[in-house]
């Protein structure tokens, strides 16, 4: 955690102990880690895809700023700017 917090901190130029969630990609793109700190300690989620990648937004100056559901779209491995329904059962009926 302390290698990615130095990261948003002299890439990001960002504070990591400010509170905020930064989330950061593998080169692959099939794996992302996200941290933040809570005011307490820093935490840390990773989560690696078994098939795919991760659709990674453009980003302007290294980062991008994301909507809660876009965070949850991007987790899902679902690409939020052309999102498509998956399948679902048929209606009863």
């Amino acid at each position: 955690m302390q290698g990615l917090a130095l990261i948003v901190q002299k890439a990001l130029r960002q504070d990591p102990f400010a509170g905020g969630l930064y989330v950061l990609r593998g080169q692959a793109r099939s794996l992302v880690k996200n941290i933040w700190h809570d005011g307490i300690g820093m935490s840390l989620y990773a989560k690696r895809l078994k098939k795919g990648r991760f659709i990674w937004p453009s980003a302007n100056d290294g980062m991008v700023a994301l909507t809660a559901s876009q965070l949850a779209c991007l987790l899902e491995g679902i690409d939020c700017r052309n999102p498509r329904k998956n399948w679902r059962p048929k209606s009863a009926g």
